[in-house]
């Protein structure tokens, strides 16, 4: 069994880099402290695939990529690409995967519903369409709205999502009302389990016209907090090849600090020299 620990992106953490580095240059500044990254920019647009290859190029054989699935395919636009649209969108998706398919170092493919996509006939259909078209690869499924997760239905959403040989992505984020979900630890695919962390920040996860959406993740972990989970990843690990640990609070450097909070934990070493990230709460370097 492996535990990886990542972030979600690795542009996000301005003070985590030396100053004046190029932003072409972070990547593998990043892949010297974290074997493992989410990569978000691909849910805003489709990377050509000699940008994905440069990415191959600036990080080591065993790093990681989990993949975010671009928005019309999970859809976020509430299905205005249309099925012409959206099969266009699912070639050029999966072209951009290809250089990290080929490299190996495509972790899962990560499918977040949005908020309004509720449990329902027609959208189970879909997520089963998605699975069967993207059977060769692993695929992660996130739901955000709590219909999926209700007491009553939880064991079936559960068998569900093996029989479609899909991983459950497991969250923990605030839990306020029907657009969170909550902490469901049932692995449903054993060669990994993702585990992705958005912070407790309740009084934000609905404001609308924020600034930033790194806002509504502005939460640190204590590590008192984080050390809470520790049985259950113990669980995961001896029930799955892998375990895939993402930090999405985004704000400042709160996601590196602990995603290294984690290794600390974990008591796995980063490849990067740690002396060099004294920064907490002030800036790395």
């Amino acid at each position: 069994m492996t535990v990886l620990c990542g972030t979600c992106a690795w542009s996000d953490h301005e003070h985590f880099y030396p100053r004046r580095m190029r932003s072409s240059d972070r990547l593998s500044f990043y892949a010297r402290f974290f074997p493992l990254v989410e990569v978000d920019t691909t849910y805003y647009h489709i990377p050509q695939p000699n940008a994905v290859a440069k990415w191959v190029e600036s990080t080591p054989d065993s790093f990681l990529f989990d993949v975010k699935a671009y928005h019309t395919l999970t859809l976020h636009d509430r299905g205005e690409a249309g099925a012409d649209g959206r099969e266009r969108d699912h070639l050029a998706f999966r072209s951009a995967l290809l250089p990290l398919i080929e490299a190996t170092k495509l972790g899962t493919v990560l499918f977040q519903f949005p908020p309004w996509f509720v449990r329902s006939a027609t959208n189970q259909r879909y997520v089963e369409e998605i699975c069967v078209r993207y059977a060769d690869l692993v695929v992660a499924v996130e739901f955000r709205h709590r219909s999926w997760w209700l007491p009553n239905v939880q064991p079936e959403t559960v068998q569900w999502l093996k029989a479609l040989a899909a991983v459950n992505v497991v969250c923990d984020e605030p839990q306020v009302g029907m657009g969170t979900i909550p902490f469901i630890p049932e692995v449903t695919r054993g060669e990994v389990v993702v585990f992705r962390l958005h912070g407790r920040n309740g009084s934000m996860w609905y404001e609308k016209g924020l600034v930033s959406s790194a806002q509504r993740f502005d939460y640190l972990y204590t590590r008192e907090e984080l050390a809470d989970f520790l049985p259950v990843v113990s669980r995961w690990a001896a029930e799955a090849t892998h375990v895939h640990i993402l930090m999405n609070n985004n704000q400042g450097d709160y996601a590196v600090r602990n995603a290294l909070d984690w290794q600390d934990l974990l008591g796995t070493k980063p490849g990067g020299d740690v002396s060099l990230l004294p920064g907490r709460p002030q800036p790395f370097l």
